[in-house]
């Protein structure tokens, strides 16, 4: 049986994914998850992902600013010693960051789909925009975990190609709202 390759992310309204932590992460109005009222249910599945996670899997740029933040993260602490892949055609190995455990990286979607076929668990993909939309065209993502925020952004990077393709469709497996206007979409995509 394959891996489930599960990408797990913050978006707005509009779909934007752009920035959610900050304006250094480069969109004019960065910071829009921590503008929202915080409620302690509405990152709950934040802590169930921790559970769940075998592996993780960024694209360069994500894995470039994940990586020494989460190292030394008490939050993250649960993803230290676990395999990290990033998917990347220029990272080189000595570029991965020191004492974070296992990082492979992997060249190309036929890479990622090998590591599909392998054992273990689930494998969860954290920001990476531009990477989820690739691996979403290339049909190899089989569930979103997203939080919606109450925000409409207009520009940004979005998590899903807008090129014509074939219909993917997805069938709902989890949802909730939240005092705050957020909402837990948790979709699985019918292969």
């Amino acid at each position: 049986m394959a891996r489930e390759l599960v990408y797990t992310g913050f978006m707005t309204l509009d779909g934007v994914v752009d920035s959610p932590g900050g304006t250094a992460e480069g969109h004019r109005s960065g910071g829009w998850v921590a503008e929202t009222e915080f409620v302690p249910d509405a990152f709950a599945l934040k802590g169930e992902e921790l559970a769940e996670t075998t592996a993780l899997m960024f694209g360069r740029r994500s894995y470039e600013v994940f990586a020494p933040f989460w190292r030394d993260s008490q939050d993250h602490a649960a993803y230290k010693d676990i395999p990290k892949y990033v998917v990347s055609s220029t990272l080189r190995d000595a570029d991965l960051v020191d004492g974070w455990g296992p990082t492979t990286i992997l060249r190309s979607d036929e890479d990622v789909e090998n590591v599909k076929q392998s054992d273990g668990g689930a494998i969860f993909i954290h920001g990476s925009a531009e990477l989820a939309r690739r691996l979403s065209d290339a049909d190899l993502i089989d569930r979103y975990n997203l939080l919606v925020f109450p925000v409409l952004l207009g520009a940004g990077k979005s998590l899903f190609s807008r090129g014509d393709r074939d219909k993917q469709q997805l069938q709902l497996r989890e949802s909730d709202s939240y005092a705050n206007g957020v909402t837990k979409l948790v979709y699985d995509v019918m292969h």
